[in-house]
């Protein structure tokens, strides 16, 4: 059989390893951390359990496709239930709005809460589901390296609709243009974050994100987001795939153009083909450092960053639920700390996911474990020691005071994850969370494609290249570069 080698077994490395199996090849992964997902995984302190990173499952069937393409049922690995509400919010005057994934209730909640008319949400969402229509097949779906997408029906379609699309808008222009309250506006602008973006800067079809939410539903795994992983990884596992924990790759061999190898504790491990399921940043500038650097891709701006604290509280409160948003009182200026000041803001928007809220067993009884989160810039060198203490300050004081309690006394067990530790322990460029930042209408086309257009038998997948991060397009990346570049195993 031939042999694929995947770097890295985080949520794309992991389905490369399935699919390429699938295809026909012995395929070995090689995994820097003694645990599979990267991002992906989960925490345990104390009494509490946390899943470390992504929060937020939507488009659930991309999970599914693994499971059905390798002939098994989805149901006997992997389970999960559709969220009656998707998020809480929280603003300093008071206002709270909880929203339903009932299109009715959802309408009147917001009319109610913010006083924003039906009518505007009902337009907002049509033309997210309109952007979801025109472009999700040449930008989600299909590699956008490939001539074939842009020469389909799809693409033709998309062609015509052009001026609909509002490129050259920011999405916090186009949010302003749709709603006449500045808290609805706020609500649509928090999906820029959604992919490490500023809805100041971002393209106005960044609203394609909204769809996903509020038209198809957002939903929870059972046993958590790390259950995803775990699940992939049982799969690979029963379909052969051997995997190797702890064991860090250091360098690719290129010879005469062709992939060949790959260096592990200074022994070579030969390939007929590579993937690195590595940010593409650290690929080239760790691995491939005696290889022509793509710089114009390795040198676009990051996309943001994120400070979580992991906080064991010994108290349960009622009016939260498992996704809660407290949001600053002036939007644009926390994001132009982050992006163009490249600091905190003092009144940050604080994102805490409580999965206890829907598996008991997360969090001790009568406690509830808080992935607790702010969007901070990615790392250059700040003085990160003193921008967590007073960032941690704050975050304790705005919700200490939002839910009227002192949140501090309840804290009893604590962990974080800051840039710097993110970069450590994902190889992601300077703890970005997305790769290149979507901070400009032609961001889509400044991401590394799935196969190195000069070397042989390199692939790529992953948040860093097309089409970008976040569970359902590191699965998707993974989906096109197997289809469309990996050959079948001869």
């Amino acid at each position: 059989m031939k042999k694929a080698i995947i770097i890295g077994s985080g949520i794309a490395g992991l389905a490369a390893a399935v699919r390429l199996k699938l295809k026909g090849y012995d395929v070995e992964v090689f995994e820097a951390n003694s645990y599979a997902g990267g991002k992906l995984s989960e925490i345990k302190l104390g009494a509490y359990r946390f899943d470390a990173g992504p929060s937020l499952f939507t488009m659930p069937e991309l999970v599914d496709e693994l499971f059905t393409a390798a002939g098994k049922n989805p149901k006997d690995y992997f389970n999960y239930q559709q969220l009656a509400e998707s998020c809480r919010y929280f603003w300093e005057d008071g206002t709270q709005l909880t929203a339903s994934s009932n299109r009715a209730e959802l309408f009147k909640e917001i009319e109610d809460k913010l006083g924003e008319p039906p009518a505007n949400l009902e337009k907002a969402l049509s033309k997210s589901a309109a952007l979801y229509d025109t472009l999700a097949d040449l930008f989600m779906f299909k590699p956008i390296h490939k001539l074939s997408t842009w020469l389909g029906p799809k693409a033709f379609k998309a062609y015509t609709r052009l001026h609909t699309l509002n490129f050259n808008r920011s999405m916090a222009d186009e949010n302003r243009r749709l709603f006449k309250t500045d808290k609805a506006v706020q609500l649509f602008n928090r999906y820029a974050t959604y992919n490490g973006s500023d809805p100041y800067q971002a393209p106005a079809t960044l609203n394609i994100i909204p769809h996903l939410e509020f038209n198809r539903g957002a939903f929870f795994p059972i046993g958590g987001m790390h259950s995803i992983t775990q699940s992939i990884l049982k799969l690979a596992q029963d379909l052969g795939v051997s995997f190797h924990f702890g064991h860090k790759v250091e360098e690719i061999k290129i010879e005469n153009n062709a992939c060949k190898a790959v260096m592990v504790n200074g022994q070579w491990h030969s390939a007929d083909l590579v993937v690195s399921n590595m940010d593409m940043v650290n690929t080239y500038r760790k691995l491939l450092s005696n290889q022509k650097q793509p710089e114009r891709l390795l040198r676009q701006p990051k996309s943001s960053s994120a400070l979580i604290f992991y906080w064991g509280i010994k108290k349960s409160f009622p009016a939260l639920g498992l996704h809660n948003i407290f949001f600053s009182d002036d939007y644009k200026e926390e994001f132009d700390q982050i992006f163009n000041k490249g600091t905190i803001s003092s009144d940050p928007t604080i994102y805490v996911n409580i999965t206890s809220k829907m598996q008991t067993t997360d969090a001790r009884e009568g406690g509830e474990n808080w992935f607790t989160m702010i969007n901070v810039p990615n790392n250059q060198g700040q003085d990160w020691d003193q921008l967590i203490a007073e960032a941690k300050h704050n975050m304790i004081a705005k919700l200490s005071r939002l839910l009227k309690v002192d949140l501090a006394a309840y804290i009893e067990e604590e962990d974080y994850l800051d840039p710097r530790r993110i970069e450590s322990k994902t190889s992601s460029s300077a703890g970005s969370l997305y790769g290149n930042s979507s901070n400009n209408p032609y961001a889509a086309f400044l991401r590394h494609p799935h196969q190195h257009h000069s070397i042989s038998n390199l692939y790529f997948c992953g948040g860093s290249v097309h089409p970008g991060g976040g569970i359902p397009l590191s699965l998707l990346s993974a989906k096109q570069m197997v289809d469309y570049y990996v050959p079948e195993a001869k």
